[in-house]
């Protein structure tokens, strides 16, 4: 049975309402919205996807919905509230009082200032955890003798630390070190500039940098190819300010080696990325030829997963 409060409404509003265009919405509320492949998504919030303009899902808690449940979980609006707010927004306001921009939560309205968890006095469960998705120990030690990984005292998390061309410390991506039903959590510090995301230094004897989506499946190839130590951005998630930032900061690349996820998200990813960059830059695709990402190949051939055959051809763009 319907509650009062919904049945307020007509069912002309609320169908207006409900065809609200999310991408024009979160763009009149301050968000920089994205368009990647059939996706869109924002840079404050890149595990949102917004599927046919109408609705989003949030990855990184598993909720989503349409533009009444956006005001709702975003910005503290009851239903009434967030149904008159986006007739407001329609232009079909009521004769009912004015509807005020939304209250907007801290994640929107406070820039917290980016520090680093504290670390732990050693970085044991981080290498029980990475050996356990299949990394080589030697492609562990490096990574945290570089400064760009250690386990969090608090929680031990995996901590993959950006660095700016300066080598200072401005973004760090964690990764939960116990896995539940296959998945663990994960997320960005608070602070953390995206824009730079977490990457390896650029060396100028190559001209090509390699693109994945999270630093396990950038670690996962180092430890398939051991001659790659360079030339590597992990955008940890599908926004691509971090590649456009290593392409800025290294002018002398010329080829683009994309190592997203095989799935689709990543593949409409690869396709929008080709398009755009495809006039400055040699933009290859190269997505593992079995599994759904890197790590997910590398467990498989190392027989921590299903093994699966694979189709015998090289990778490309890997000549150094």
């Amino acid at each position: 049975m319907q509650t009062a409060e919904r049945t307020r409404f007509t069912e002309a509003e609320m169908a207006t309402v409900r065809d609200t265009d999310l991408p024009d919405l979160l763009s009149s509320l301050g968000y920089q919205v994205k368009r990647i492949g059939r996706y869109y998504t924002t840079q404050e919030m890149d595990s949102i996807r917004i599927k046919d303009r109408r609705t989003w899902f949030r990855y990184s808690e598993g909720i989503g919905g349409d533009a009444i449940t956006f005001l709702q979980r975003f910005y503290n609006k009851s239903f009434p509230e967030a149904v008159e707010y986006l007739l407001t927004w329609h232009g079909r306001a009521r004769d009912s009082p004015s509807v005020s921009t939304p209250r907007q939560t801290k994640e929107k309205e406070e820039k917290v200032p980016f520090t680093l968890p504290p670390a732990n006095v050693d970085h044991r469960r981080v290498f029980a955890y990475l050996r356990k998705r299949g990394i080589a120990p030697q492609v562990i030690r490096g990574f945290v003798e570089a400064g760009l990984l250690y386990e969090d005292a608090q929680h031990h998390n995996c901590v993959f630390v950006g660095r700016d061309q300066s080598g200072a410390p401005v973004f760090a991506n964690q990764r939960g070190t116990y896995d539940r039903n296959g998945s663990s959590f994960k997320g960005d510090v608070p602070g953390s500039n995206k824009d730079i995301a977490f990457r390896l230094h650029c060396s100028k004897k190559h001209d090509a940098v390699l693109v994945f989506e999270a630093p396990i499946d950038l670690m996962s190839f180092c430890t398939l190819h051991r001659k790659v130590t360079s030339n590597a951005v992990a955008l940890c998630g599908l926004y691509e300010g971090g590649l456009r930032t290593y392409l800025r900061d290294n002018p002398h690349i010329r080829r683009i080696i994309l190592c997203l996820d095989n799935d689709e998200a990543g593949r409409g990813a690869s396709q929008a990325l080709k398009e755009r960059l495809g006039k400055q830059y040699e933009v290859v695709d190269n997505p593992p030829d079995h599994g759904k990402d890197y790590n997910e190949k590398l467990q498989q051939m190392k027989g921590l997963q299903g093994r699966a055959k694979t189709r015998g051809k090289p990778e490309k763009g890997m000549e150094r």
